[in-house]
C-alpha cells in the first residue's frame, strides 16, 4: 500500500465523518424541536379531569392544609413563603414552618404531580391554586393550574381544548369541573 493512496483515503474517511456528523446533528435538532413541541401542547382537559378525580382526596387534603395554616402563601420543593418568613422562600427548617408538615406537602404534590401550591386571592381568602402544567419562558409562559375557588368566577369557557383553539388576546380563564373546583389557563 503506498503512501499516495493512504492520502486519497483519508480525505474521503474524513467526509463519511462529516456526513454522519452532519446528520446526527440534523437528527439531534429535529428531536430537540419535537420536545418542545410536544412539551408546550396542554394536556387534553379530559385527561386533567380524569387526574383529578384520580387524586382528589391528594387535592382535598392540600386545600385543608392551606385552610389550616393560616400563615401559608405558597409552598413548592424550592420552599415554603408565610407571612412571617422575612423572607420570599425558606427551606424548612429554616424559618418557623414545621419540618414534617412541609414534606406532607412535598408528598402531596409529588402524588399530584404539581409543582406548587399557593393562595391565589390574599391570605383573607380560601382561593387556592395547584400549578399542574406549565410551558415557555419568560413573559411567554403558559400555565394551567386547578383552582378551589370561595364563588364562581366570571371569565368561565365551556372548554379549555376549545379555547385554545380561538385567536383571542390572552386572558386567565375557568373551566368549571365540580362544586368549587375549576382548572384555570392564563391563555
Amino acid at each position: 500500500m503506498s503512501a499516495d493512496s493512504d492520502s486519497k483515503k483519508f480525505p474521503r474517511l474524513f467526509v463519511r465523518f462529516l456526513v454522519v456528523g452532519f446528520g446526527f446533528l440534523i437528527l439531534l435538532v429535529a428531536c430537540g424541536l419535537a420536545y418542545l413541541y410536544i412539551s408546550g401542547t396542554p394536556p387534553k382537559e379530559s385527561k386533567l379531569i380524569a387526574y383529578f378525580y384520580q387524586h382528589r382526596n391528594a387535592y382535598e387534603r392540600l386545600h385543608e392544609m392551606v385552610q389550616e395554616d393560616k400563615q401559608t402563601v405558597s409552598v413548592a420543593g424550592w420552599g415554603v413563603e408565610t407571612t412571617t418568613s422575612g423572607i420570599p422562600y425558606s427551606v424548612p427548617p429554616d424559618g418557623n414552618f414545621p419540618v414534617a408538615r412541609y414534606h406532607e406537602y412535598l408528598g402531596l404534590l409529588k402524588e399530584v404531580n404539581a409543582s406548587n401550591i399557593f393562595r391565589s386571592d390574599g391570605l383573607n381568602s380560601s382561593n387556592i391554586r395547584i400549578d399542574v402544567w406549565g410551558s415557555g419562558f419568560g413573559g411567554d409562559t403558559r400555565h394551567i393550574h386547578l383552582a378551589w375557588l370561595e364563588q364562581p368566577p366570571a371569565n368561565q369557557i365551556f372548554s379549555l381544548d376549545d379555547y385554545y383553539k380561538t385567536q383571542q388576546p390572552p386572558h386567565p380563564v375557568y373551566r368549571h369541573i365540580e362544586g368549587n373546583w375549576y382548572l384555570w389557563a392564563d391563555w
